[in-house]
């Protein structure tokens, strides 16, 4: 089965904090998405958990905390609660672990400020610690692209409840296109209307968000999907059914070409929602990551097995994760054999007689970077050491096991 969609649980989340009343259904409850359920807490909602999430929201006007929300690792949840916190009288103060406190914020505290808000980090790096004091009441504002399209989402789902909307002009290429793609169809579900523009999106003011349906039911999630496909495809002789593949917005359900033109024998039944392949052998090939960033270890794990050469481009902001992913494959993989060559916007894996050894790994306290890794322990001639096994409770706490039931053999705390 398909873990639940980290990106749609995020957002219906935040939507349903806004709204009156709401029953999630299927959510994934990890640490990042806990993070978010706090920090929705703190703004004045009340949350249940009871086979799935129920959420009476602050109605579109949250309120002033009583102490500083803590996003722990999850840069999802402080980039949305940017903007929302935007909409308090009153200053909002926002923390996170080492490493998030380390990701750019900067520019999307510059749109809170060029709306009329107070916006700054408290250490004047551009990273957390924030403090955000509102209420903005919406206009117009300029942000960049490239760097994280998390920013656009902030200010998608912070505007249409401001008094004027916001209007949003990107002043540089829209990487990551996909996850606008999923905040504007979550928004869509909860009554909120936006529009594309010749440079940006519009999200006109005035609007409530109000549920048409009081359940919202969380899609299957192809990044964590694509763990699981590889393993199929380059381990199991009987092959691998992923159910619970719903065609969606998400751009990750590219996982699926990329492993059919590299070779591989997959098929998705979409009546089914069901994804079928087996081991396979691999072909390299170039492969843009512009809006599939997350995807960037698994394609890495594919072309390191693969016969020929696989280059991954326009990766740039793919630094700009839990680690510098693009540096993190490069280095791991080396550990194990293969031969990589890293770039600022590319990464190419040799993987034409490559063999992976065993090798203690380090998973960078990047839980894409530990389940892209393990699967490579699957094939390896050796037994595969990850540390920060733990980090997976991020976006899949069930990985493990899944791979135990997949016949892997895995030893330690995870």
């Amino acid at each position: 089965m398909a873990p639940p969609s980290k990106s749609y649980t995020h957002r219906a989340i935040l939507a349903a904090g806004h709204s009156l009343s709401t029953k999630i259904e299927n959510p994934l409850l990890s640490a990042d998405t806990r993070a978010t359920i706090r920090a929705i807490e703190a703004l004045g909602s009340t949350i249940t958990e009871d086979d799935g999430l129920s959420i009476t929201g602050f109605h579109d006007h949250p309120s002033l905390p009583s102490d500083v929300i803590d996003c722990a690792n999850s840069g999802t949840t402080m980039r949305l609660l940017i903007a929302t916190a935007a909409l308090v009288d009153g200053t909002t103060t926002l923390i996170g672990d080492e490493s998030l406190s380390s990701r750019p914020q900067g520019e999307l505290l510059d749109a809170i400020i060029q709306l009329g808000g107070e916006a700054t980090s408290i250490e004047n790096n551009g990273s957390a610690p924030l403090a955000i004091k509102g209420p903005i009441k919406g206009g117009s504002v300029s942000v960049p692209g490239n760097i994280s399209s998390q920013f656009i989402t902030s200010l998608l789902m912070a505007g249409g409840v401001t008094e004027a909307g916001i209007d949003i002009t990107i002043t540089s290429e829209l990487k990551s296109k996909p996850y606008v793609d999923i905040t504007i169809e979550i928004l869509q579900s909860f009554g909120i209307e936006t529009h594309a523009t010749e440079n940006g999106y519009r999200v006109p003011g005035g609007q409530s968000y109000s549920s048409h349906n009081p359940v919202y039911k969380v899609p299957g999630d192809f990044s964590s999907m694509s763990y699981l496909l590889a393993a199929g495809a380059l381990a199991s002789d009987n092959g691998v059914v992923v159910t619970g593949a719903q065609p969606t917005s998400q751009g990750d359900a590219a996982i699926v070409d990329i492993l059919s033109n590299m070779g591989a024998d997959i098929h998705w039944d979409l009546s089914k929602e069901t994804i079928t392949v087996t081991k396979s052998t691999l072909s390299g090939a170039t492969i843009d990551v512009g809006n599939t960033p997350d995807l960037l270890p698994t394609i890495a794990i594919l072309g390191a097995t693969a016969t020929g050469k696989t280059t991954i481009v326009n990766c740039s902001h793919v630094r700009y994760k839990e680690t510098d992913r693009v540096s993190a494959m490069s280095e791991e993989l080396q550990k194990l054999g293969v031969k990589t060559k890293e770039q600022s916007d590319k990464l190419t894996i040799y993987g034409s007689n490559s063999p992976l050894i065993g090798a203690k790994l380090n998973g960078r306290g990047d839980h894409r970077i530990v389940m892209s890794l393990s699967i490579l322990g699957l094939i390896s001639s050796g037994a595969i050491q990850i540390s920060g096994a733990e980090h997976v409770a991020v976006s899949y706490p069930e990985f493990f096991q899944v791979l135990k039931s997949l016949g892997a053999e895995i030893k330690g705390d995870q």
